[in-house]
């Protein structure tokens, strides 16, 4: 995979696609049994050393009320991922992502971070919200 179209294509061809804009994919995951649903965001920045790299995140739940201590310390023990804050529409939410520059890229990893990045997120959103499916 050396550049966001080509891992586009990959996407097209195994996920529901819910946005496809150029460097911006997101990819509806379904999860137990169809029971929920989880977002995932693939999008290309450029890194400080001007390599292209692949971000893949999903939001998992309004700042609001959140221990970021807790969340922190969740982040510390974690092996996939890491935890940011990012604004959607206004509102600052938690969300996990990873990055990975594209020379390192298969499609095997794609899928394998649209998995882990989708599920591990969903299992913080249920039980960030009381078991609800906010996103």
């Amino acid at each position: 995979m050396q550049n966001f179209e080509q891992i586009r294509g990959h996407l097209q061809g195994k996920y529901l696609l819910t946005v496809s804009d150029p460097y911006l994919a997101c990819v509806q995951l379904s999860l137990d049994q169809g029971r929920r649903h989880q977002s995932i965001f693939l999008s290309e920045m450029m890194g400080e050393d001007n390599r292209p790299y692949l971000r893949v995140s999903t939001v998992i739940a309004p700042m609001t009320g959140i221990d970021a201590r807790r969340m922190l310390a969740f982040n510390w023990q974690s092996p996939v991922g890491y935890l940011a804050i990012g604004e959607l529409d206004s509102v600052p939410y938690l969300q996990l992502c990873e990055n990975r520059p594209y020379d390192t890229l298969t499609a095997a990893e794609v899928d394998r971070l649209v998995l882990e990045i989708g599920g591990l997120g969903d299992q913080m959103e249920r039980l960030l919200s009381a078991g609800g499916d906010l996103l």
